[in-house]
Parts: structure tokens; C-alpha cells; sequence
């Protein structure tokens, strides 16, 4: 009788390929420009938020939140930029020529609704801005957009199946 053996072989990176949940930004390399600065506090940026894309969201996400946010803020308890949530499943990424109806945008630290950029203080060091997409279990947090930072927060806690995030600096 006649054996015959089949041999595959395959690369180590493609049986390993990357699928970690992953948050990219075509806008941000490091530093944020005057586009996504604040316009307002003393700072004279375009305050347009950065273009988001992510990737390898894992099984059971129904929906995403995003988030900005400065722990090196003068506060004590850091500076919430924006927090935008209720973006749908099918979605895996947006820009600031999206539509700010499809989302929630929640109370940032500046008192509106909506991104607002980076504005450290004048003669600050370097400012650490974490942008993070979280993948939710929930397709509604169940707030609105009065929702203060901290509520927010609660909830993405509550909710969260995992996140990915990218870090810029801004300094003035």
C-alpha cells in the first residue's frame, strides 16, 4: 500500500498575523498641528478633530465609543477633550467632515458638546493628549449629550470589551 504525505508550509507572520484591536489616525504622527488645535483660551487653532480609523474590533462589539483626553492638564484630575459614543458596529472609523447627528457627543471639560483641541497653558511643558476607541458590548450607553465626562466614563467602564488608543503632544 502507498502512502503519500502532503507537506504545507506556511510563514511564521502569516500564521501570526496582527489582530489586536487597533486605533490609526492618517492626521496625527506625534504631534497635533494647528488644525486640531483649540480656537478659544488663548489658543488660534482650526479645532478640527482628527481623521480615526480602526481595525480587528473584537467578537461582540456592538458599538464604539471615542475619547480625548490630557492627564497633564493644571486640574488635578486632567481634561476631558471629547467624548463622542453610540457610534454604530458598522462603523470603523470617522473624520471631522462626518456628521456630528450620527454619534453622541457628550460634555467635554470646556463646557460644550463636541472635540475640543489641545490648549495647554502658555509656557507649559508638553501636553499628553490619549485618544482611545473603545469597543462596546452594548449598542447604547443609555446618555445623552449632557452627560458629563465622568457618567461617560462610568459607563465605558461598565461597558467595555476592549480599547485601543494613540497618544499626540501639543505644547504653546
Amino acid at each position: 500500500m502507498k502512502k503519500s504525505f502532503i507537506i504545507v508550509f506556511a510563514s511564521v507572520s502569516s500564521l501570526f498575523a496582527q489582530t489586536t484591536f487597533t486605533l490609526k489616525s492618517k492626521d496625527l504622527e506625534g504631534q497635533f498641528t494647528n488644525t486640531g488645535v483649540f480656537n478659544g483660551f488663548g489658543c488660534t487653532g482650526e479645532n478640527k478633530s482628527p481623521s480615526l480609523n480602526w481595525v480587528n474590533a473584537p467578537a461582540g462589539t456592538k458599538s464604539f465609543a471615542v475619547t480625548m483626553f490630557d492627564p497633564d492638564a493644571p486640574t488635578g484630575s486632567g481634561w476631558w477633550h471629547w467624548l463622542v459614543f453610540d457610534i454604530p458596529s458598522t462603523i470603523s472609523g470617522f473624520n471631522a467632515a462626518l456628521s456630528a447627528d450620527m454619534f453622541v457627543q457628550s460634555k467635554t471639560d470646556f463646557g460644550g458638546n463636541g472635540y475640543g483641541g489641545p490648549c495647554p497653558p502658555q509656557g507649559d511643558k508638553p501636553h499628553t493628549y490619549i485618544i482611545t476607541v473603545f469597543a462596546l458590548k452594548t449598542e447604547k450607553l443609555g446618555l445623552d449629550k449632557n452627560a458629563t465626562p465622568a457618567v461617560v466614563g462610568y459607563y465605558l467602564g461598565q461597558n467595555m470589551i476592549a480599547k485601543a488608543s494613540i497618544v499626540a503632544y501639543h505644547k504653546r
